[in-house]
């Protein structure tokens, strides 16, 4: 109830600091609201090669990295909105006088908005694919309270275009937001051009190796899931790391990447040398996929984008049943993810070892969630912004 009063003050003020500018007039310029970057960096890149003369404005919630803020041109304004009272404003300003608005995740502000008719909100969302439900679809809506659920409706409701790389993403929009087929924009997912480039690949590779040259000539291991409700200490993982030391020492080496959320003071380098990294503060998950053999995830978005480079993928899902009941999957989730599932470290060691995968299905898998993610989404997504722009 208390949150809620919060959000309800928020909004409020939102709205009034917003009907200040409301009646400012919309400037053809281009507002990115920052909470993931890999996306909208892709986009913006092609953007100032399509464009130079843009004028854009970044919102960003945490820091930027260092080689999206070589990219930003003099005409560029990069605001961390939430550092204070003035970026904040400003930010509203930005938000009220542009033509476009680029959003990646659910921003609780949109509820107290009013679109003009000549602006367009496009929601690049922050995972290729769903194997999780969200938005309406997700469980946890249940237990909301009928205020804060006619707010997540006005939010969803605000996005114009959501970019989609394939029919089956635009089929869990349809749910998830409530989006019709008009709202859909199909020009594939910005940051999956990486996976088509094997210039960048190679490049990518090669700088990984060169920060930690152990990797080479190693078979690697990257454990990545998904972000879990409660689940705040990396201490409390379940794969057994003790286990897969045992097992795989020789060959092979553990990466593991944790959501950010997750409090990772863990040095698992200190208790297993030279085979456990915990690497989760690591901002582009790209580059370690591209020197990753075997990826161990559960319910995240990464297999999307990892089955276009063809690797072989295991499903850690111990706790399948409860995430089932309590956050909710997609239907038949273990028909559709492409590798073998397994319940326990055992399981997975085992898995490794018989190194029987079914490449077919990976690459089935990859075509119907990455349809229209092809190497070329970026150019079609700011080819369609920069017309959009100049209506």
């Amino acid at each position: 109830m208390a949150r809620e009063i919060l959000i309800g003050v928020y909004l409020f003020v939102f709205k009034i600091i917003y009907s200040l500018f409301y009646f400012c007039v919309v400037q053809k310029k281009i507002t990115f609201v920052i909470s993931f970057e890999e996306n909208n960096r892709f986009l913006y890149r092609e953007l100032i090669k399509q464009d130079p003369s843009m004028d854009m404005i970044i919102l960003h919630k945490g820091k930027i990295t260092k080689g999206f803020q070589k990219l930003l041109t003099q005409k560029t304004k990069a605001i961390h909105f939430t550092k204070n009272v003035k970026n904040w404003i400003t930010a509203v300003y930005h938000i009220s006088t542009s033509k476009v608005i680029i959003v990646d995740n659910y921003y609780g502000f949109l509820a107290a908005m009013r679109f003009k008719e000549n602006v367009e909100c496009i929601q690049i969302w922050h995972a290729a694919g769903a194997l999780k439900t969200f938005g309406f679809a997700d469980k946890s809506t249940l237990k909301r309270s009928k205020r804060a659920n006619k707010r997540f409706k006005r939010v969803y409701s605000k996005f114009h275009r959501i970019v989609v790389g394939s029919e089956k993403m635009a089929e869990i929009y349809f749910d998830a937001f409530d989006a019709a087929p008009e709202n859909i924009l199909r020009t594939g997912i910005p940051r999956t051009d990486f996976f088509f480039n094997k210039k960048k690949i190679a490049e990518r590779r090669a700088k990984v190796l060169k920060k930690y040259p152990s990797f080479e000539g190693k078979k690697i291991i990257m454990y990545a899931p998904t972000f879990r409700d409660g689940l705040m200490n990396a201490d409390q993982m379940p794969l057994d790391v003790e286990k897969m030391y045992m097992e795989f020492k020789d060959e092979y080496l553990l990466l593991i990447k944790t959501h950010p959320s997750v409090d990772n003071c863990n040095r698992y380098e200190e208790q297993y040398p030279e085979f456990a990294y915990n690497l989760s503060s690591y901002r582009r998950v790209n580059d370690l996929l591209v020197v990753t053999d075997y990826l161990i995830t559960d319910y995240s978005s990464i297999p999307f984008e990892y089955a276009i480079l063809q690797k072989p993928m295991i499903f850690f899902v111990y706790d399948y049943e409860q995430y089932k009941s309590e956050r909710g999957l997609i239907p038949n989730y273990k028909k559709i993810v492409p590798g073998p599932i397994a319940y326990n470290t055992e399981q997975i060691a085992k898995i490794i070892q018989e190194n029987n995968f079914n490449m077919d299905q990976i690459r089935e898998f990859s075509k119907d969630w990455n349809t229209y993610s092809d190497g070329h989404s970026s150019k079609r997504l700011a080819g369609y912004v920069v017309q959009r722009i100049n209506q």
